[in-house]
């Protein structure tokens, strides 16, 4: 054990989730502990925060059988390559020294809360199946285990709830396969209309970015977790779309 907080050059995370968004946990090796607390790890299944997106809670459990809570996960370098996770302080804020003081070379085990994480690739998929029947520029969203929303810029402003959830519920009932595959940054240099996204651009740097592809319907960079198909998602409704600006609207949607 250490008690002093390590850092490291980042040093890239395998990420678990990115092949399989089902799988709930894994065991790992402490790569180093970061002044912030931040947990850093070879390997994980919890999502980082990123493209909005929150990151995952769960727990990690030392060798001797310690269990401590983890708040969230979090990139710690600009390209989004090493990911930390950080433990719940007692208080309830997510940024703390950890319980139990890990050292690099410890063995530990991950596990993500899954009800949380299912609810989010559920929303996920459906934002972006509201892109497919939408298909503008999308300035903002967020996800959520419930609900989620995405911000268009929209020439012509005229939504209607009723008939956006109907056809959103149509694709859904085609239960679609949603697949995952790379490409290189100059495929995707060469293919631009592939990004429906103005505020977050796919991470560009490392050489490869991910495509998420729902047969026949949509197909855009993205780093998220999703159903395997789109029946998986369930019944969702719009219930609410905002105005934001003088072309710009906010269409939330939720389960229904």
């Amino acid at each position: 054990m250490s008690t002093e907080p390590t850092t490291s050059v980042p040093m890239p995370t395998d990420c678990l989730f990115r092949d399989d968004a089902y799988r709930r946990d894994c065991t790992a090796t402490v790569v180093a502990i970061r002044p912030d607390g931040g947990i850093v790890v070879d390997r994980t299944v919890f999502y980082a925060a990123s493209g909005g997106q929150p990151g995952d809670r769960g727990t990690l459990t030392t060798a001797e059988g310690i269990t401590i809570p983890i708040e969230t996960a979090v990139y710690t370098d600009p390209l989004k390559t090493e990911i930390a996770h950080l433990p719940v302080k007692p208080d309830g804020d997510a940024v703390a020294a950890p319980v139990v003081m890990l050292a690099p070379g410890d063995t530990v085990r991950l596990a993500i809360d899954w009800e949380l994480r299912h609810g989010r690739m559920r929303i996920h998929t459906a934002l972006h199946l509201l892109s497919a029947v939408l298909p503008y520029a999308v300035t903002g969203g967020s996800v959520g285990d419930q609900d989620g929303r995405l911000d268009f810029d929209i020439p012509d402003a005229g939504l209607d709830k009723d008939a956006i959830t109907e056809k959103l519920a149509g694709m859904i009932a085609q239960d679609a396969a949603v697949t995952s595959r790379w490409i290189t940054d100059e495929e995707l240099a060469a293919n631009p209309g592939l990004v429906k996204t103005m505020s977050v651009k796919p991470p560009m740097g490392t050489g490869r970015v991910r495509l998420i592809e729902i047969a026949g319907l949509d197909l855009q960079p993205c780093g998220g977790t999703h159903v395997a198909r789109t029946a998986e998602i369930g019944a969702v409704r719009v219930t609410q779309i905002e105005k934001k600006g003088k072309i710009n609207r906010r269409v939330r949607i939720a389960f229904a």
